[in-house]
């Protein structure tokens, strides 16, 4: 025999039978995938009966010819009779067993509707929300104990630290802060000055960008920037001695993560932020009068004077006031999700992302609560 896989008709102890031989193995998958379609074809499921397939005349086969040999069997069975193997070699029985063995129909999912399946993601999100208020909120219990802790012990608290991650925070911030307000109030006043110059109203450009700016924007845009810069390392840097067990070292010797890790950082990010938060408002009302200037011919010393009497002590209290509970919200998150990360790096990027976007979102939350209370109060 040169190989070549057989199927052909034939007789066996007077039973229909199909006697196969050659190869039986994967280099014959192609003739043997057509031998078996073209016999399954002729033997429809009505014509019913039992039939041999003898295989004594198979030289070798392998997995992908038993998997071929049991679809074989499963085709002719479906006819309503039964399929038998006959002759087979001992070497080849545990490998037809196998795939014999393998399931006979594919599981059949389990029919859902749409809105079951719309309901069920709800109800997860729900869930997950709750849990994550739940852990949030147990954070600032926890912060609030540290915190009186230090007040009550002033000596165990770790003042050094605090001024490191101020450092860190604050100062090593200061000029992508400037950078990035002072084009965004540049953009303010280019897009403020083409659209009301068709009003032929200037010089209410220089309103617009003093309020937005001091109220609303200028600390709304340093509070994401830090979410992302510096909510983010601290997630990293809790998740990744979460993961070598430095947090359970700590509490083996005594010591509480919360009082040792969290809490410098999160007070360096309620004093670093209303410090940004200025720093990059008046790069962005500078960046605005530079545009008005270069863009809109407007003179210095207008721009100055309309906004002396557009603004208010007020409007920048508004944001400064903002700005602590900002840095409290990304503290907060970047400590829950840190100290949550699991023992792989999977999960420290999961939560490192987590901790940016949830931050974000929560700021941007307080700064629209926020806006309707002064307004509602007439601030």
């Amino acid at each position: 025999m040169n190989g070549e896989p057989l199927l052909e008709t034939a007789s066996h102890g007077g039973r229909p039978a199909l006697q196969a031989g050659g190869l039986w193995t994967a280099e014959r998958a192609g003739e043997l995938e057509r031998l078996i379609e073209r016999v399954i074809a002729r033997h429809p499921r009505s014509s019913g009966g039992d039939i041999d397939i003898d295989m004594a005349r198979v030289e070798r086969l392998d997995t992908f010819g038993a998997w071929l040999l049991e679809r074989l069997v499963r085709g002719l069975a479906a006819a309503g009779g039964e399929a038998r193997v006959v002759g087979l070699a001992e070497r080849y029985r545990a490998l037809v067993t196998k795939a014999r063995e393998v399931n006979h129909a594919a599981t059949a999912a389990p029919r859902r509707w749409m809105l079951a399946a719309t309901l069920e993601v709800v109800g997860r999100t729900v869930v997950q929300v709750g849990r994550d208020i739940v852990t949030v909120v147990a954070m600032i219990g926890a912060l609030a104990a540290a915190l009186g802790r230090a007040v009550a012990h002033p000596g165990r608290f770790r003042f050094t630290s605090m001024v490191h991650q101020i450092d860190r925070v604050g100062w090593r911030a200061v000029p992508i802060i400037l950078l990035i307000t002072f084009l965004i109030g540049a953009i303010l006043a280019q897009q403020g000055l083409f659209h009301f110059r068709q009003f032929g109203a200037d010089i209410y450009v220089v309103d617009m960008v003093g309020i937005l700016v001091l109220r609303e924007v200028g600390v709304l845009m340093v509070a994401i920037m830090v979410a992302g810069r510096s909510g983010s390392s601290y997630t990293a840097e809790l998740g990744s001695m979460t993961m070598r067990e430095e947090i359970d070292a700590l509490r083996t010797m005594g010591f509480d993560p919360i009082d040792v890790l969290v809490l410098p950082r999160v007070l360096a990010l309620v004093i670093a932020v209303p410090c940004l938060a200025f720093l990059g408002s008046m790069a962005a009302l500078y960046g605005g009068g530079l545009m008005c200037w270069a863009y809109g011919g407007m003179s210095p010393d207008v721009y100055i004077t309309r906004m002396r009497d557009a603004i208010s002590l007020g409007d920048f209290a508004i944001g400064l006031i903002k700005a602590p509970f900002m840095g409290l919200i990304i503290g907060v998150i970047a400590g829950v999700q840190g100290l949550a990360v699991k023992g792989s790096a999977e999960s420290l990027g999961r939560k490192t992302t987590d901790s940016v976007v949830k931050s974000i979102f929560l700021v941007i939350l307080l700064d629209g609560v926020l806006a309707m209370f002064f307004a509602a109060i007439g601030i």
